[in-house]
Parts: C-alpha cells; sequence; structure tokens
C-alpha cells in the first residue's frame, strides 16, 4: 500500500507549476483562478471609469469573474451613466452622458510589482471586430511613458502585439511588433488557448507565443531623455478587455459579450 502513494506523491510534485523550480527558476507569485465568484482582492484592484484611449467601455469590476477554473473578463453592450458627465465638455471623459458598452481592468498596482522575470498567461482571447484584449505591465515608478509599459500579450484589427513603449528621444518611443493572426495558418486560433511569456532580466525583454518569439529587445538601448531606464524597475500587471478607441477598431457589428479566459497568470523569477 505504500508504494502507490509514494508514486501519487511524486506525481503531484512534479505537476505544474512546480516544474519551473527547474533550470533555476521559481513561482513567487500565481492566481490559478480556482475559486469561485470574484477574483482575489489579495491580489487584484480595479480601474474604473473612463481610462484611456478614448475607448468606449466603462471599466468597472463586476464584469469580472471566476468560472470552472477560468478568470473570465466580460465585455457587454450596456449603456450605464457616466457620473462625471458635464454637458458642453470638450474633454473625452467628461463629454459622453452615457458609455454604450462595459468591461473589466485588473491590475496588481500597489499591491504587487516585480523587477524582472518570467511572466507568463495562458489565455483564449476574441478577436473579432473592436475587440482589444491585453495582458501587459506597466513600471511602478514615474509616469507614462516614462514609466515605461511591456505589452506581452495586445491585440485589434487583426494583429497580436508585442511592445515595449517609454518616453525616449520623442513623447514615446517603441519596440513595436505586430503579428496578423492569420500569419498563423490555423483557421482555429482564436477558439484555442494559447501560452504568452515574457522573458525579463537587466538586459534583454523577450516576448513569446507559445514558444514563438515575437519581440527580443536589448533593454540597453531603451533610455528615457533622463537618463532613467524603465526596465530596470519594477513593473505591476494588468489584464482588461477595451473596446474601440484609437486602436481597437469600430464594434457596432460585433455580437456581445465578448470574453477573454484566463486560466492562470504567473511569475517565476531566477533564484
Amino acid at each position: 500500500m505504500k508504494r502507490p502513494i509514494l508514486f501519487l506523491l511524486a506525481a503531484l510534485l512534479l505537476t505544474a507549476p512546480a516544474f519551473a523550480q527547474a533550470g533555476g527558476w521559481k513561482l513567487v507569485w500565481a492566481d490559478e483562478f480556482d475559486s469561485p465568484g470574484a477574483p482575489d482582492p489579495a491580489k487584484w484592484t480595479y480601474e474604473k471609469g473612463f481610462v484611456r484611449n478614448q475607448e468606449a467601455q466603462w471599466y468597472q469590476p463586476g464584469n469580472a469573474r471566476i468560472e470552472n477554473g477560468m478568470l473570465i473578463i466580460e465585455a457587454r453592450r450596456e449603456r450605464v451613466k457616466n457620473p462625471d458627465y458635464v454637458p458642453g465638455s470638450t474633454n473625452w471623459k467628461t463629454s459622453r452622458e452615457f458609455a454604450e458598452y462595459t468591461s473589466t481592468s485588473m491590475t496588481t498596482r500597489g499591491i504587487k510589482d516585480w523587477t524582472y522575470g518570467r511572466f507568463e498567461m495562458r489565455g483564449r482571447i476574441d478577436t473579432r471586430a473592436g475587440i482589444w484584449p491585453a495582458f501587459w505591465t506597466v513600471g511602478s515608478k514615474g509616469r507614462w511613458p516614462f514609466a515605461g509599459e511591456i505589452d506581452i500579450m495586445e491585440y485589434y484589427k487583426g494583429d497580436l502585439l508585442a511592445n515595449l513603449i517609454w518616453a525616449g528621444e520623442k513623447r514615446t518611443t517603441s519596440f513595436t511588433v505586430k503579428k496578423p493572426i492569420k500569419s498563423f495558418a490555423d483557421p482555429d486560433w482564436s477558439s484555442k488557448f494559447h501560452v504568452w511569456r515574457m522573458d525579463w532580466d537587466e538586459n534583454r525583454l523577450v516576448i513569446s507565443v507559445d514558444g514563438e518569439v515575437l519581440n527580443d529587445a536589448d533593454l540597453n538601448k531603451t533610455f528615457n531623455p533622463d537618463g532613467t531606464n524603465p526596465y530596470r524597475h519594477a513593473h505591476y500587471i494588468i489584464l482588461n478587455v477595451a473596446i474601440g478607441g484609437q486602436a481597437g477598431g469600430d464594434p457596432s457589428g460585433t455580437t456581445f459579450p465578448s470574453r477573454m479566459e484566463v486560466d492562470y497568470v504567473r511569475v517565476y523569477q531566477k533564484q
């Protein structure tokens, strides 16, 4: 009777994410999204309202939930009143009396951030018109773009993007890579789960999907005008689904709700 129990224990020790202890990587933070209901408030907080890029959605916590071992961020076509509305305003955040869409943007800002490591997400994204899902990081130190931005996964208008954005010599400078979804030569690509990964150290940052490298950036070339390097400071994580806006495209012909489903988010660091 003892032998099967020992084999069972050994098998459990070898299952993910324990495998990443090999090769000097240690799991330092994760959300496996195994508890039904709202996301863990000890790990996530939320952006609220109209936030950036003249996007169409109103961000609110209620569009995120965990069910069947998955985080679901659900974008909906629904009208909500903008409490910041100012008649006659020319500011995009206050000129609209209503938002016609809602969604969620979750972030570890103010809770947890990391300098260097392997950041990984397994998820499935909606690639229809007007949908703009993202798994990304922003530097905790300073204001954007000086703080730096890393788009580990960003999708809109038919392209998967892997970007670094910082202040640079102009207002913003970037190492941007676009890969058309059609180039995967898989008509079912959008219906499948994929693994996005960022490997980041002091000198190099590599972004990949399913093991295919999308962006390999030299961090010795990412200095701001003030001499700071935003990729040598801590970053926090954001998970969100945006609608429309400056880059997301036209959602008017898309059927809602739209979902981004996330199996896990994990952060490893070298020992």
